[in-house]
């Protein structure tokens, strides 16, 4: 019996920038929750209905700043193991990037020896709806004060009142503040790279 024994690596990073001055504020890597990750992959290779990207999160939860100003950073909540209740520190915000609009999307990017998931999504002016003015924020308090992101499944009760609580975080990254205000579009870029050899 010949066993075929493959490898593979899921890796993501984000790039968040004003979408009008084209200034980026933040760019890195992000956590992978493997378990979950391998969950959905499985379940998308029997076509399991509803196993595929449906959110890009936002949350204020993942840092605090010291007494001597210094910002402290939590660890990202991932595992390699299944945990269909995983969930960022603090979600205040999430929006459907599958519909594929000209703002928000997810597209297929095939490479050489890998294939990319690029996700794009564009906060404009009005989103969140009772976000502040300017962005003129002294302290990394306030909803729309990002300091995590995460990607999250199509949920498993859409008829839920909350339906993203029923879908499985996929991904999760932490990074400095940032504020979403009414006075600036935000893009964010978002993207996983599944690679198998």
């Amino acid at each position: 019996m010949t066993i075929d024994n493959m490898t593979g690596a899921v890796k993501g990073y984000i790039e968040i920038k004003d979408k009008e001055t084209g200034e980026v504020l933040v760019s890195k890597s992000n956590a992978i929750h493997y378990g979950n990750m391998a969950n959905i992959i499985a379940n998308a290779l029997v076509n399991a209905q509803g196993s595929y990207l449906h959110y890009m999160a936002f949350g204020n939860g993942a840092t605090s700043v010291d007494t001597t100003g210094k910002v402290v950073y939590k660890s990202p909540r991932v595992s390699e193991a299944f945990e269909s209740g995983a969930n960022m520190y603090s979600r205040t915000y999430h929006k459907i990037i599958s519909q594929n609009t000209d703002t928000d999307k997810i597209e297929v990017v095939t490479g050489p020896s890998y294939t990319d998931l690029k996700m794009t999504c564009t906060l404009g002016y009005s989103e969140p709806a009772d976000q502040d003015l300017f962005d003129s924020s002294t302290s990394n308090q306030g909803d729309y004060v990002f300091d995590e992101m995460s990607i999250f499944s199509y949920p498993s009760d859409p008829s839920n009142a909350v339906p993203i609580n029923t879908s499985s975080m996929l991904t999760h990254v932490i990074f400095h503040p940032v504020q979403k205000s009414q006075n600036r579009i935000i893009e964010i870029v978002y993207t996983i790279r599944i690679q198998l050899s």
